[in-house]
């Protein structure tokens, strides 16, 4: 296990985790565009919690890694299918963002089978 792999797996982490804790705080800047795109509301708790699980499978995946693999796969699916769901929304100059919180998964994913 190398010092990038946990460096890059454990910001994946954090991220994700941040992301869906903002969601479940109503922090305007994540729900407002999720309203704009045209999520559903009553989908927001399940893709919070998506979010969050997924980070704490990273940091689980640092002792257990087939957790972490896993974890990190939904991640990349999940975040694919926000660029997705932007994308849909014609809102490209947003489709930055998902990518954003994509990259640490997709890093900690390569890390992990190149070790």
């Amino acid at each position: 296990m190398s010092i990038a792999f946990i460096i890059v797996t454990l910001l994946g982490a954090a991220m994700a985790a941040f992301s869906g804790i903002s969601i479940f705080r109503g922090a305007a800047f994540v729900v407002e565009p999720l309203a704009t795109y045209g999520v559903p509301r009553s989908w927001w708790t399940w893709l919070a919690t998506a979010k969050v699980a997924g980070g704490l499978g990273m940091v689980v995946g640092l002792f257990v890694p087939v957790i972490g693999i896993a974890a990190a796969i939904g991640l990349v699916l999940y975040f694919g299918g926000a660029v997705i769901t932007v994308l849909r929304a014609r809102s490209y100059g947003h489709v930055a963002f998902p990518l954003i919180y994509m990259a640490p998964a997709v890093g900690s994913l390569v890390l992990a089978f190149a070790s």
